[in-house]
């Protein structure tokens, strides 16, 4: 069920400690990914990014010359690339547009702009509630999170552990990973590392790092005439849920059961097509919450579900392939990450640690603390 509207270009920009800047990156990250489908900045009539500034979509046309028919800055987190999909779609199926590049870029380590301090904003009405606790932004509000899913349903530490282990092992097959080349990871060692935010260590956390991508968006029938093979839109959904944790009713539910159940029917396929998942993994927990809420498994059974290397390499349920933002990279926001990865599968492009057969992908983003949720489904003809 194609919305008639393919990905045709997808690349990385340069990764880890770049000394770049943000439009140098998205430079690189554009370039590479038109030079990819076969096209140039002068195919370009939309743009959708975030993160460059306060008019992001503004600053990167003047950056490049151009003037497009159509923008998208919308400033959702790290779902934010996976709502661009769906209004990438739309925009092309209405002859807004018709192609569409979706960027981003952050040059956030070799700037040593990670700041841990929060950004719990002192206006909103919920900062009286929650800034006297001190709260790190966003890593606290997981690991409530995190505890809370503990608590309830019986798991252990090491139990979800295996999300960061498991991610690890994709990434030591990737030489584009900031952890490439290193040694596997225990749960002990996960467990063990230095405690960030209880029951959270250091690794249970993702990266920091610099790095973006970008990916080129166009018709199917257009798509047909380019250099790659086309990788279809099938489906997308997306949720606000909540800016703070303040009246959140259940930490352990999100916004990912709506978006998902949207995507999964528009692409008329279900969890159990899907053969390869790309799932944000800003910490460990986000995993579990968002395969529960996905439907991959039922509630309070992801830890369970994942045991026995079922999500390693070799595993029956390919997740993260990449090595995820825990061993991959993070540049801040990592939904156009995902995307990038969910092609290279699709296009059987992904090396050593290519799923075989993989027609049927899942992207999922998430972004804030648990406020915004974006699933998008994407395939290939066999």
């Amino acid at each position: 069920m194609s919305t008639g509207v393919a990905i045709v270009g997808a690349a990385e920009s340069d990764l880890g400690v770049t000394n770049r800047s943000i439009l140098g990156l998205q430079a690189q990250a554009i370039g590479r990914a038109l030079a990819d489908a076969g096209l140039t900045l002068r195919d370009v009539d939309g743009l959708a990014t975030t993160g460059v500034s306060r008019f992001s979509a503004t600053q990167l046309a003047d950056h490049f010359g151009l003037q497009p028919r159509w923008t998208d800055s919308t400033y959702a987190g790290g779902s934010a690339f996976e709502m661009f999909v769906a209004r990438a779609t739309q925009a092309i199926q209405a002859g807004q547009a018709e192609t569409v590049v979706i960027s981003f870029a952050s040059n956030q380590r070799s700037a040593r702009s990670r700041s841990l301090g929060g950004v719990v904003e002192e206006h909103t009405p919920e900062a009286q509630f929650e800034t006297p606790y001190g709260p790190l932004y966003p890593l606290s509000y997981y690991a409530m999170a995190a505890r809370r899913y503990l608590h309830a349903g019986g798991g252990t530490r090491e139990q979800l552990a295996e999300v960061a282990v498991a991610a690890r092992e994709w990434a030591l097959l990737n030489p584009a990973a900031f952890r490439y080349g290193t040694r596997s990871l225990t749960a002990e060692e996960v467990v063990g590392s230095t405690t960030i935010s209880s029951p959270l260590t250091a690794l249970d956390c993702c990266l920091v790092t610099d790095g973006g991508g970008a990916v080129v968006l166009t018709s199917s029938e257009r798509a047909r005439d380019l250099r790659r093979k086309p990788v279809e839109v099938l489906g997308y959904g997306e949720r606000t849920t909540n800016t703070s944790m303040t009246a959140v009713a259940d930490l352990t539910v999100t916004g990912a059961v709506g978006s998902g159940a949207d995507a999964f029917a528009r692409a008329g396929v279900t969890p159990a097509d899907i053969d390869v998942a790309q799932i944000y993994d800003s910490f460990t927990i986000t995993v579990a919450l968002t395969l529960e809420a996905l439907g991959f498994c039922g509630r309070g059974e992801a830890l369970d579900w994942i045991a026995d290397g079922r999500i390693r390499p070799g595993g029956d349920f390919p997740l993260n392939t990449s090595g995820g933002g825990l061993s991959y990279c993070h540049p801040g926001q990592f939904g156009v990450m995902l995307l990038i990865e969910a092609v290279a599968q699709l296009r059987g492009e992904a090396g050593d640690r290519q799923v075989p057969g993989a027609r049927l992908a899942l992207a999922h983003g998430t972004g804030g603390i648990l406020s915004t949720h974006a699933t998008v489904v994407l395939g290939v003809e066999a």
